[in-house]
């Protein structure tokens, strides 16, 4: 019997008793293969702008940009709870404009939970997400659509000060009923407190082992990213070398004519060939 598909109930109650593997996805072969693998949630990240759009930063995706690959991932996704990422500037404007665009993801694009950064300021906006019926997951620590007034994608919570108002903030976040919480690019001594002390999962990504589960970008996973890499990503496979090679030589076999072969091509049966030839002579002549 096939496994029902996770709820945001689920993956709440799957606080101190298992970890929550999560990865992100963009279209549908990767949600394919994510959710064959066995992710618990597979998140619609606003990365996209830069792993699959070309992007400095996420601050140029859009809600059309989200819309349009999270219909894919959701057509693919039959066990793993989705998750959209809401983009740049579709809930910070007003409560109002957070729970209508929340409420796209769900209504048209097939999520069933949306992510949202920031801290206790956007309390109301989850409020009021969750009484439409839009379970919220939070987003804390390094920030993307905080890049330009963070200065870069830098760490987050490295000072006493800085990890106390994280701390606060990610009680201000369980407290308004997010079902689950990111916690990106903090010391683990930090990750380690937060996740002792609110009553929701917690989900490092660069936020060391003790979180309650993991996310990681589906092609820094695949190594489909070549160039920096963040040092708290464990790459398990090199597809990139594997996949410029292949490409690499078919266009060598076109190029030299050994493409396609005899068992790649179709043939006519002779007596159509026949025909074909014999009318092709009398239209000839």
């Amino acid at each position: 019997m096939a496994q029902k598909q996770r709820t945001a109930p689920d993956i709440l109650a799957r606080k101190g008793h298992s970890k929550i593997a999560v990865l992100t996805a963009y279209d549908y072969p990767t949600a394919l293969l994510a959710d064959e693998a066995g992710a618990d949630v597979v998140l619609v990240g606003d990365s996209l702008g830069m792993v699959c759009l070309g992007l400095p930063d996420t601050l140029g995706v859009t809600m059309a940009d989200m819309l349009h690959h999270t219909k894919a991932v959701s057509r693919a996704a039959k066990q793993a709870l989705v998750v959209a990422d809401m983009p740049f500037l579709s809930y910070q404007t007003s409560v109002a404009d957070a729970v209508a665009n929340a409420g796209r993801f769900l209504q048209e694009a097939g999520a069933r939970a949306v992510k949202l950064e920031g801290g206790s300021e956007f309390a109301p906006h989850i409020r009021a997400m969750l009484a439409a019926g839009i379970p919220v997951m939070g987003h804390l620590g390094l920030t993307p659509q905080q890049v330009a007034v963070f200065g870069g994608f830098k760490a987050q919570g490295k000072n006493a000060r800085a990890a106390r108002a994280l701390l606060a903030h990610a009680r201000a976040l369980a407290e308004a009923g997010c079902f689950a919480l990111v916690l990106e690019a903090v010391p683990a001594e930090v990750a380690q407190r937060i996740t002792a002390e609110i009553a929701i999962p917690t989900i490092g990504i660069g936020a060391g082992p003790d979180c309650d589960g993991q996310v990681l970008v589906f092609h820094d996973v695949l190594g489909l990213c070549p160039g920096l890499r963040p040092s708290f990503v464990k790459q398990y496979a090199d597809l990139w070398t594997s996949a410029k090679d292949a490409l690499a030589a078919y266009c060598d076999e076109v190029r030299q004519g050994t493409f396609p072969a005899a068992v790649h091509t179709r043939r006519m049966d002779p007596a159509e060939l026949a025909e074909f030839s014999a009318q092709s002579e009398y239209e000839d002549a």
